[in-house]
């Protein structure tokens, strides 16, 4: 099968019902994005897939063939991502860290889609755990980067 990650469309041999995750991880070796759960109740395998904020970890290989998947190791080629990043380094968002590429890529997706988003939007789109409670910095990062 083939999948476009980043921009690159690669050859995968892999079974359909493969995790994307694993796709991404052990056949591409981009270790960026990480395995939280493994159920989608973290957010740690988020991904962007035709620009939506996509759990990876029980997301099938063969149900994005054709999708544009981004990973965060190029979530700064867009203008939205360059932003994200640099309220996150500005508001120092991370503790452990282990969480954040797919914090910064659901909070990718939102600016996305919603460039002024309310609290309420946040809170609703920012559903990613984060073991350290980070949140506050999340949303403040997060308003940041609607601002720029």
């Amino acid at each position: 099968m083939q999948l476009t990650v980043n921009g690159t469309t690669r050859d995968v041999d892999v079974e359909p019902d493969t995790p994307l995750l694993w796709v991404i991880r052990e056949e591409l070796g981009l270790t960026g994005t990480k395995y939280g759960c493994g159920i989608a109740a973290c957010g740690a395998c988020t991904v962007l897939v035709d620009g939506y904020a996509t759990r990876s970890c029980v997301t099938p290989a063969d149900s994005v063939e054709g999708a544009e998947i981004r990973t965060i190791e190029t979530v700064e080629e867009t203008e939205t991502g360059r932003k994200v990043v640099e309220a996150w380094v500005d508001h120092q968002v991370p503790q452990c860290g282990y969480c954040q590429s797919g914090q910064v890529l659901a909070a990718t997706a939102l600016l996305t889609e919603t460039p002024n988003p309310t609290d309420a939007d946040i809170e609703g789109a920012m559903s990613n755990l984060c073991r350290c409670g980070t949140y506050n910095k999340i949303r403040a990062a997060v308003r940041s980067a609607s601002e720029a």
